[in-house]
């Protein structure tokens, strides 16, 4: 009976041992796409603009989701660090996802059903402290991003401060395979209801931090909830503390009424890391007109999503929203938000970005423009808007 307990016990471990190991990567390849669906040729002249760009960056990449080493190369999924060095990107914002609901779309989700980041969590061989702690899940994925700092080559550095970027843009033209990365927050239902939680994840190096993710929590509501609410006592104070901060505030996923609540309270400008406009695209996920001019008028700044949801999912359709804002609102308010490894299919990995120039150029944009599109823009708000030191 011994023997065969034992023959059990180390047949059910080895089971869970090849799920460690090959779950992850086969569901990373399932769930995060590239189509190149309309293929582009870029220009020589395209491709010696997009050799010139001094400074692209991009707002949202949920990476750290998964267990997968970034500074080796891989031939499925959207990113990893020597694709974005080959892209010639000097900035990449960590998006922390901490729970999913089983079944999530962009109309009506609950925060009451299986979360599949416990899950899969579970199958990367998380320890049983990331299982069930959302506020846990956030802090083990902010430090892995800092353990890249030393685990690849000293060519990655995580940016906290304006110093930091400084440093990085420096560091850059002497070296231009040195490239950095900023930690967001992809739904504060990790904050556990605790507001002190606020400042820790602030030490763990977050700069960023959305309210809301796929489901209403303690902060207010979702875009894609049940409630539709503007934010709650809890979420006032929140927003309060990441202004005191100098957190930037991610208004994807978040209620048209959180949106307002948010900018009638906070005293600085916000943003949005991925996101489509309903001007293009109608859908629940994305921006109205209004919105996009309230964001604007706080100084904010829009991050174009590269996700079927936020676009009808080729090239051009990102650039076409790209340009719905700039006629709306004007170019500075225009960045990239990709949603890269964000569970989502796009045309593009990072090594696609060359064809968005070509798409911009075809459009009409001009150079000035693309600069500003590719991460200009960027630049500027995180050099205003990050803590000095």
């Amino acid at each position: 009976m011994k023997k065969k307990l034992r023959y059990i016990l180390g047949s059910l471990l080895l089971i869970y041992l090849l799920a460690v190991l090959i779950a992850p990567v086969l569901l990373e390849k399932d769930t995060n796409p590239v189509q190149y669906t309309n293929a582009i040729m870029v220009s020589p002249e395209t491709q010696r603009l997009y050799d010139s760009l001094d400074f692209i960056g991009d707002l949202h990449c949920d990476a750290l989701l998964w267990d997968r080493d970034m500074t080796r190369r891989v031939d499925f999924a959207h990113f990893d660090f020597p694709r974005m060095q080959e892209a010639n990107m000097a900035l990449q914002a960590f998006t922390i996802v901490t729970k999913s609901p089983k079944g999530q779309n962009f109309r009506e989700n609950s925060g009451d059903t299986f979360d599949m980041i416990t899950l899969l969590n579970f199958l990367q061989g998380r320890g049983p402290g990331k299982w069930f702690s959302l506020y846990n899940r956030a802090e083990y994925q902010a430090r892995a991003l800092h353990g890249y700092s030393e685990a690849y080559d000293e060519k990655f550095m995580v940016v906290t401060s304006q110093n930091d970027l400084k440093r990085l843009i420096a560091l850059r033209k002497a070296n231009p395979s040195i490239i950095g990365g900023f930690l967001g927050i992809e739904g504060a239902h990790c904050l556990e209801g605790k507001l002190e939680n606020v400042q820790k994840l602030y030490d763990e190096g977050v700069r960023m931090m959305a309210p809301t993710h796929f489901f209403d929590n303690e902060l207010g509501g979702s875009a894609h909830g049940i409630s539709g609410e503007g934010l709650t006592d809890f979420g006032r104070a929140v927003i309060k503390e990441m202004d005191r901060l100098n957190m930037i505030i991610d208004l994807a996923h978040v209620s048209p009424k959180m949106i307002n609540d948010i900018l009638d309270l906070t005293t600085k400008p916000t943003l949005v890391s991925h996101t489509g406009v309903k001007g293009t695209k109608d859908s629940p996920r994305n921006l109205s007109d209004d919105q996009i001019k309230s964001i604007a008028a706080s100084d904010g700044l829009i991050g174009i999503g590269f996700f079927k949801g936020a676009i009808a999912g080729e090239v051009k359709d990102i650039v076409d929203a790209m340009k719905y804002v700039r006629d709306l609102v004007g170019i500075k308010y225009v960045a990239l938000g990709s949603d890269f490894e964000g569970a989502a299919t796009t045309p593009i990995d990072v090594t696609g970005l060359p064809l968005i120039v070509q798409e911009m150029v075809d459009q009409g944009f001009t150079e000035t423009e693309i600069r500003a599109v590719m991460g200009e823009n960027l630049k500027r708000f995180l050099l205003e808007q990050l803590p000095e030191k």
